[in-house]
This record gives structure tokens, sequence and C-alpha cells, in this order.
């Protein structure tokens, strides 16, 4: 029987990435620098559009003018990192993003208060589309400069530090915008967008495996073909899309603080989720040694679902709290695993295009989640929305696990496509 210490070794996150790859590092400082301005970002528009137009459709409106250009720019930010220098995508996606917040000061700053809203509608979308932009790039470099074994420690990393950010960052951005105003918020983004870039400046090109694919319409459906012929990663996407669309219900918690009668509250709701996420990610070490990935998702994902329909049942927040916790650790190692299955199979010159699709999987499905929360939540309220997309997610997860066998026997030891990539990765580094 291990030891105490064993386990609690096997437990600890794997820092292995960061200790052994200098742009690794570089990405992953540079990140965590743009998140943590970004956040402020995020709190700063629609305040800033509620104290323009005290308007609640004015305000859900943003989210819709980010949506349409996270998709277009997602898909195609996809294709061009299978065509174009990846370190050239990112930096200079970096520097639109910044250029985006320039503007969004200016606005701020110098137009009167009734010309500033098409702005921020306009820049908003604009700050959203270039940040898909950057995504699948990014993702196909840490891919390219990390061990395949290597990648699941990767996505704990970066999973642990935007759960912090997105814990601490909402909260601080909160106490600068009413402090200071948006404006001060803009430009401390600025300046944590220009500090990002002189570390992205410092990534060494990355010479990636397999022929470059031109940027057309011709190769996005290419790259969908691909992911169609497998259905490992058809069942890493359908898992991702149902369980936030049948789970993710953050809209719902207003309604359930004021039902618990525990307003006051209504901030560890929403932390919940993230707090799971942290501890999972911190607790990471064990996924190393699992190798039937296809497995972990769908029973991942499972308990996420499930996490979520107990906590509609739970007679105060502080239990409702901890089962949204649990429902998010799942959620975490959810992601760990399809991540892995992502990044250890996909060959090179796919690698961007696959990307984009796996940013729209996992950032439209929250946006669907809590569409249908609110639908479902004025046809049987807000308990009855909650538990029954948990039961509803754990329903698709089997019915996915079921009808896609390839998925549900994943195995990494043995799966042709996780075997030919490392055969390709050792042939590289032969040569």
């Amino acid at each position: 029987m291990p030891s105490l210490k064993t386990l609690l070794l096997r437990l600890r996150l794997d820092m292995s990435p960061l200790r052994d790859s200098r742009e690794f590092r570089l990405l992953f400082s540079s990140s965590l620098i743009t998140m943590l301005g970004s956040v402020l970002t995020m709190v700063a528009v629609p305040y800033q559009m509620k104290q323009l137009t005290g308007s609640y459709v004015a305000v859900g409106l943003v989210s819709l003018a980010e949506f349409a250009p996270m998709v277009v720019f997602g898909l195609w930010g996809g294709a061009i990192a299978d065509a174009l220098d990846r370190r050239k995508i990112v930096v200079l996606s970096e520097l639109g993003l910044c250029a985006a917040t320039a503007l969004l000061l200016l606005n701020a700053v110098l137009l009167p208060p009734g010309a500033q809203v098409p702005g921020l509608y306009v820049l908003a979308g604009l700050a959203a589309g270039l940040s898909s932009l950057r995504g699948p790039s990014e993702q196909a470099i840490i891919n390219r400069v990390l061990k395949l074994d290597q990648m699941g420690a990767a996505f704990a990393i970066q999973g642990l530090a935007r759960n912090a950010g997105m814990i601490i960052g909402p909260a601080a951005g909160g106490l600068v915008v009413i402090a200071f105003g948006p404006a001060t918020a803009y430009g401390i983004d600025v300046a944590s967008f220009l500090l990002s870039l002189l570390l992205l400046l410092r990534v060494r090109p990355v010479p990636r495996l397999g022929e470059h694919t031109p940027a057309s319409l011709r190769s996005l459906i290419e790259g969908v073909r691909y992911a169609t012929r497998r259905p490992d990663l058809m069942g890493t996407y359908l898992v991702d899309i149902a369980a936030m669309a049948f789970a993710f219900s953050n809209a719902l918690f207003p309604f359930l603080a004021d039902e618990l009668h525990a307003p006051a509250a209504l901030g560890v709701l929403y932390a919940a989720g993230g707090v799971g996420s942290m501890i999972a990610s911190a607790t990471s070490g064990w996924t190393a040694h699992i190798h039937r990935h296809g497995r972990a998702v769908i029973i991942a994902a499972a308990v996420w679902g499930a996490g979520v329909a107990l906590a509609a049942v739970m007679p105060n927040i502080w239990l409702m709290a901890a089962l949204l916790a649990v429902a998010g650790g799942a959620d975490m190692i959810s992601g760990v695993f399809r991540g892995i299955i992502w990044n250890q199979t996909i060959p090179d010159e796919y690698r961007g295009r696959l990307a984009g699709i796996e940013l729209l999987s996992y950032s439209t499905g929250p946006m669907l989640g809590d569409t249908r929360a609110g639908l479902m939540a004025a046809y049987g309220g807000a308990r009855f929305s909650l538990g029954a997309g948990g039961l509803l997610c754990v329903a698709a997860v089997a019915v996915t696990a079921a009808v896609l066998p390839r998925f549900r026997a994943y195995d990494a030891r043995t799966d042709e496509h996780a075997r030919a990539e490392r055969a390709r990765r050792e042939q590289s580094v032969t040569a």
C-alpha cells in the first residue's frame, strides 16, 4: 500500500512544463499578465455601458456584440495558424488587443457620454475577435514546445492561473472601476498588454511539423472533416458542449441567492466553481498516471452534471456552493483530459484549425447554458432549471459515451493517432 507521502506526491501539481521549457514560461507569463489586465476591462465595459444607458438590454447586447467576432475570428484564426508564422500571429493579435483597449480609453476620456455607446460595442467585439484569433496559434505553439506527456500538466497550470485570475480579477476590477472609473481600468489593461508584448517578443520561432496549409474556406472545411472522421475527437467536443449547454447556469445565481435568503453571499455562488477548479488543478498530479482518457472525460463530465443537479436541492447557500465547487473541480479535470487527447493525437498541420474548433466549443457552451437556464427557469423556477440542467448533462454524456465506443475506449498507450504523433515527435528530435 502506498505511503501517505507517496500519495501526496502523486497529487502535487506537475510544474515540469514551466521548469523545462523557456518558451512555455514566456507564453504562460504573457498570458497571465494579459488575463489580469483584461479582467479589468471585462468589468469596466458593462459597468460603463450601465452608467451611460441604465439599460439591462444595452448591457446584455455587449455579449451579443462579442459573439459573432469570436466565432469568425476563432475559426479563421485556426486556419491561419496552420498557414502562417504562429509566433507572429500571437504578437500581432496582442498588439491589436493593446490598440483596441487604448481606443476604449480614448473613447471614455475624449468623447461625450452620448457618443461613447457605439464605440463600446464595436471595440468590445473587436477585442473578443482578436482574443479568439490569438488562441489557436498560442495553443499550437505550446503543443510544439512541450513533450506530449507534459500537456496535461500544462493544461492544469494554465487552469490554475486562469481560475485564480477569474476569482481575484473581477473583485479587483470592481474596486478599480468604482473608485477610479473605467478609464483607469483601460489604462492598466493597456500597460499589461505592453508588458505582455515584451515577453512575447522574446519567444523564439517554433518550426512546425508537416506541410503548411494555405488559409481558406477549403482548409477550414478540411479541418472540420478531419475532426468528424475521428470519433475520439468528436466525443470530446460533444461532451464539452453538452456539459456547458445543459449544466452551466451562472445566470440563475442571483435568483438562487434570493431564494436562499442570502443575497449578500451571491459572490460565494459565483466563486464556488472557480475554487473547485483551482483545488483540482493544484492536486492534478495523479492525472499523469491515467491512460484511459476517454473514460476519464466521461466520468468527470458526469460528475460535473451530477454536482450541479445535487446543488439544486441543497437547503442553504453554503451546501449549494460546496456542490458547485465539486462540480467545478470535475469540469476542470474533464478539461485536462480533453486537452491531453487533443494535443497528443492531432497532427501539427491540423493543430491550429482544430484549436479554433476547441475554442468555439468551450466559449459558446456557457452562452448557450445561460440561455437554456433562463428559459427553463421561466417555466419551472431557478431550482428546477439548475437540477434539470444537471440531469440533462448526465444523460447527454451517457448517450455520447454509448454512441461513440471508440471515444469511450480511447487509451493513449494503444491509440493509433497517439502512437503516430509520438513517432513523429521522436523522428523530428532525431532529425
